[in-house]
């Protein structure tokens, strides 16, 4: 009986683990994603895969967590490509209270299935934005843009059944609404508190899938968070404007180091790390390479200056070329775009300093006189061994040398050494050792 008993509870307790480590049965699973931060390519990619993992899992639904004030178009469409062809409920949950889902991400929250926001948000302003190397595309273009940016939003509109006029209208007017008049205007399907409460607000809502009508079954459904993994996680963290400016400042700063002062290696190598890393997160924003340029040219001016006596102009024109490159950098209108204007006056100061210090250091020590090789030698003193007379031997630093001398000097006397001759012969003159003491003062 004891046996059994034992048989029972161990049978019990593997039934237990199994459950935990394999988790929740797929078809009351829902893949929950809390996306906080631009639109960009890493964030499409990893809303896409997530998508695609669920729907290959046959999971209930997916739930993305959205508050984003936009981003690039093609992210954008890559989300709303995934979300239209998944076969599982895509949820889009506008939170936590203060959070919105601007410009890209209204269009995404347009095209889920379910569509909720909570207390407190906002969506809207959709207007497309031209982003790029300073150049401005033309009205005409820009018109073109708007229309297929306004018959985007319209179609997404028709097909979940949401309000087609609004969705043009925050494309072409940029209009922005509260989770109240978007629950009025039909933009959205809910407003919610929590997800806890959103799954049960939709527990028998209906979606069409393959032209049939589908229901939806929240309330025993189960949430499991996913979060981005570490690739993907310093891949988003460099698609910050900001993050994307340090580094490449701190490129710039270590190959400048390894050009100053050729052999270290170290600053070299973290410099040229850091600028490829900076040139991936620029190939997802807007830059301006005028900017890039101006920055670049304060670095030579800074090398220049160790090489050209401009009493410091160079050094200041640097500083001004940084400080007008920095701000000219991110070509964007948008507030999330663009860099901090208090890490461009932290940076630039940092850096200038630096540059400024390292040229300092540089030309201190080309004009620090020579103590080694025989050049090293001029100005140094000893003594004669016999009477110079034209010629001799004197002593110097451990070593005896031939000198010569316009002048006779007994043998003893102090020397100094006026120049290095040819054939390593010295050059002396004699001294008075207490003249060349200076009395201590009193």
């Amino acid at each position: 009986m004891h046996k059994t008993l034992l048989l029972t509870i161990l049978s019990l307790l593997l039934f237990i683990g199994s459950q935990a480590i394999s988790g929740p049965p797929a078809e009351t699973t829902i893949r929950y994603l809390d996306i906080s931060s631009s639109i960009n390519p890493v964030t499409a990619s990893f809303i896409a895969e997530q998508i695609g993992t669920a729907n290959q899992n046959a999971e209930r639904a997916i739930l993305i967590q959205l508050d984003t004030p936009g981003g690039l178009d093609t992210a954008m469409r890559d989300i709303i490509q995934a979300e239209l062809n998944s076969a599982i409920p895509v949820i889009v949950y506008v939170a936590p209270q203060g959070a919105r889902a601007a410009s890209a991400g209204a269009l995404i929250t347009l095209a889920a299935d379910f569509a909720v926001m909570a207390p407190g948000t906002n969506i809207g302003a959709a207007h497309p934005v031209a982003i790029g190397a300073g150049n401005q595309p033309d009205s005409t273009m820009m018109e073109k843009v708007e229309n297929d940016a306004a018959a985007y939003a319209r179609s997404l509109a028709q097909k979940r059944g949401r309000n087609q006029d609004w969705a043009e209208q925050a494309v072409r007017e940029s209009v922005s609404i509260s989770a109240q008049e978007a629950l009025d205007l039909s933009v959205i399907d809910l407003i919610a508190d929590n997800s806890e409460n959103l799954l049960q607000q939709l527990d028998g809502y209906k979606y069409i899938r393959d032209g049939e009508a589908q229901i939806f079954y929240g309330t025993d459904a189960i949430l499991v968070p996913i979060e981005m993994n570490w690739r993907q996680k310093v891949l988003n963290a460099l698609s910050n404007p900001n993050i994307a400016y340090l580094l490449m400042m701190l490129g710039i700063v270590g190959i400048f180091f390894e050009i100053s002062q050729p052999g270290v290696v170290f600053p070299g190598a973290i410099g040229a790390i850091a600028i490829l890393l900076a040139l991936f997160a620029f190939s997802s924003l807007p830059v301006n390479y005028v900017g890039v340029l101006l920055i670049i040219l304060a670095v030579v001016l800074f090398i220049l200056e160790v090489k050209v006596v401009s009493y410091g102009m160079l050094s200041v024109g640097g500083i001004i070329a940084m400080a007008f490159g920095s701000l000219m950098l991110i070509d964007s209108s948008e507030p999330y775009l663009q860099i901090s204007r208090a890490v461009i006056a932290a940076t630039v100061t940092v850096s200038a300093g630096f540059f400024l210090l390292a040229t300092g250091m540089v030309i201190r020590t080309q004009r620090r006189p020579i103590t080694s090789g025989t050049e090293g030698m001029v100005g140094e003193t000893g003594e004669a061994i016999d009477a110079i007379n034209g010629k001799g031997m004197v002593f110097v630093h451990g070593e005896y040398w031939q000198a010569c001398s316009d002048q006779p000097i007994p043998a003893g006397g102090a020397i100094e050494i006026v120049r290095v001759l040819d054939g390593l012969k010295l050059e002396v003159k004699e001294i008075n050792l207490a003249e060349t003491i200076k009395p201590e003062e009193d």
